[in-house]
């Protein structure tokens, strides 16, 4: 095999590799260890779902989860998914992580926890 043919393929492996550490982590209600998927696949209605299912977003506590519910309750439902700026603990980066995850209307499908790491930098 031509080295560089080695080469493309090692470059392709890493690039596989970096992929899948920086992929969205989920975890089962009580376990242990969250094991790595290669995408999420859910959604979560910001109008109708419950704080528990609120709660599911990624970085999305229940204390968080329980503003968007009065947010919601005091102003009516949400227009736009980037409504959920104005809830007090959902900033810019947190809505980047959990904006893939929420629609405005239909059923809420997310069915565990969406565990997203960040990286500083």
């Amino acid at each position: 095999m031509s080295n560089l043919i080695r080469r493309t393929l090692v470059l392709a492996l890493v690039f596989v590799a970096g992929i899948a550490v920086t992929a969205p982590v989920f975890a089962e209600e009580g376990s242990s260890s969250p094991t790595a998927t290669a995408a999420a696949s859910g959604q979560v209605n910001v109008n109708s779902a419950t704080a528990d299912e609120l709660a599911m977003l990624p970085h999305v506590g229940q204390a968080t989860a329980q503003r968007i519910v009065a947010h919601r309750e005091k102003n009516g439902p949400f227009k736009s998914a980037e409504d959920l700026l104005l809830v007090a603990g959902i900033g810019d980066k947190t809505f980047a992580d959990l904006k893939a995850y929420v629609v405005l209307s239909g059923k809420t499908t997310l069915s565990g926890k969406v565990k997203i790491s960040r990286t500083k930098g």
